[in-house]
């Protein structure tokens, strides 16, 4: 009876807990339905603070056939520069990872101790003279500069060292006897045994492009280049603050990453623990 009831109670609070973590989830959502001036007038507990009064989908206009701020084209410009900086991390970060993780070579541990450091430098300190190396390049205003500066991430190469360390050097001095070099090795061995924690570190790199802000706001002058949380960003004003639009547009930017987690959590969470990251 003792045990029913602590799993009866512990269930019970993971419900309240989940319910209290998706009610603003739910609550952006539904907001975004309402007209303007519905948002904020129903803050008591009431069956209008859960359901709009009048629904609505001027929100949802507004921002799809605004051509002033085409928000599909947006869209199309985060999915595509996430996309592209998601695959070629994975394999600029998985290949240092397994280098520095399994290869040997002068100087590696102080290599790694050095490029690990940089994970306590702010980003904004760096951020200067990035947006004057861009600046160099000829990348302001392009692609380029929200793609190239963003494929490698010592917190990725980080992670995948912790997982790389595990695998057997046994199973490698093997395959090298047996002639295979390096990058056959990679391929068929390493890569095989990792794809927990390259989902992983794929999720989270989509993520973080997915979300990213100053950068882009710094880098990208040009309308139909710009990202998804700058446009969003940009329907509020010293002046007014257009909340339906900014729900609206946060409840659809929303939805890749909650397809892409509901997919592949199983992935993840294997991933985090295989890993030993924790957090």
């Amino acid at each position: 009876m003792k045990n029913t009831a602590f799993v009866f109670l512990r269930l019970t609070a993971m419900a309240a807990i989940a319910l209290v973590s998706v009610f603003p989830i739910y609550w952006m959502v539904m907001s975004s339905f309402r007209t303007h001036e519905e948002i904020f007038k129903y803050a008591t507990l009431s069956p209008e603070l859960f359901l709009p009064v009048k629904w609505t989908l001027q929100n949802y206009r507004d921002i799809f056939l605004d051509p002033s701020k085409p928000f599909g084209r947006y869209m199309l410009n985060t999915l595509l520069v996430a996309v592209v900086v998601t695959t070629l991390g994975l394999i600029v970060n998985a290949l240092s990872a397994f280098a520095f993780a399994k290869l040997r070579f002068p100087f590696k541990k102080l290599l790694l101790t050095i490029f690990l450091s940089s994970l306590v430098i702010p980003y904004e300190v760096i951020m200067v003279p990035q947006y004057l190396l861009m600046r160099d390049f000829g990348w302001i205003n392009s692609y380029a500069a929200l793609i190239v500066p963003q494929i490698v991430w010592v917190f990725g190469i980080f992670m995948l060292i912790q997982f790389f360390s595990d695998v057997p050097r046994d199973i490698l001095e093997a395959a090298r006897i047996d002639g295979s070099g390096w990058t056959r090795i990679f391929v068929k061995i390493v890569l095989p045994t990792a794809v927990p924690a390259l989902i992983t570190l794929g999720l989270m790199t989509f993520l973080n492009q997915w979300d990213s802000f100053l950068w882009p706001l710094v880098v990208i002058n040009e309308e139909k280049k710009q990202v998804i949380q700058v446009a969003i960003s940009s329907f509020q004003s010293l002046r007014n603050i257009s909340w339906g639009k900014i729900l609206a547009a946060t409840s659809i930017s929303s939805v890749p990453i909650l397809i892409l987690f509901l997919f592949l959590q199983k992935y993840y969470v294997q991933g985090i623990t295989m890993s030993g990251v924790k957090g």
